[in-house]
């Protein structure tokens, strides 16, 4: 009887098992899913719930909040003044009785966020960085 040496065993795997992974028979196949019919009206709901969202959670940096008088003409006119310091980036002008708020940016982390209210702070002291529903397709 010969017992397998060190070498032998090495030489087995380096030329044999190598040789079976390639033997695999590749084509098409089926695979067939048994699942309860209620995980599939799960997936149905929640693809419903999505499509009526008008975005994603996310941050913007809120730049102004002012109510009373003039309010609106004071929050367009920071709408303004905004663009022209940094444009293309993404602004929302909001009124929430009896507040005006102007919002920047669609960030979708609060790292992202903070990163760019740095930048802004010189300009925009009092701004800071807010949790919100941000636009996908926007995404600074």
């Amino acid at each position: 009887m010969m017992v397998p040496t060190k070498t032998g065993l090495l030489l087995f795997w380096m030329v044999f098992i190598p040789g079976m992974l390639l033997a695999q028979k590749s084509g098409e196949g089926t695979v067939r899913i048994i699942q309860d019919p209620a995980i599939e009206q799960l997936v149905q709901k929640h693809i419903r719930v999505n499509e009526t969202r008008e975005g994603i959670p996310g941050y913007r940096i809120q730049i102004f909040f002012d109510s009373g008088t003039n309010s609106k003409t004071k929050a367009t006119s920071v709408c303004d003044e905004f663009r022209r310091r940094y444009p293309g980036m993404s602004i929302y002008l909001t009124f929430s009785t009896p507040n005006y708020k102007v919002r920047v940016g669609d960030f979708r982390t609060r790292l992202d966020a903070f990163r760019f209210l740095q930048e802004l702070q010189l300009d925009y002291p009092n701004a800071y960085v807010v949790a919100d529903q941000i636009n996908l397709s926007n995404i600074d």
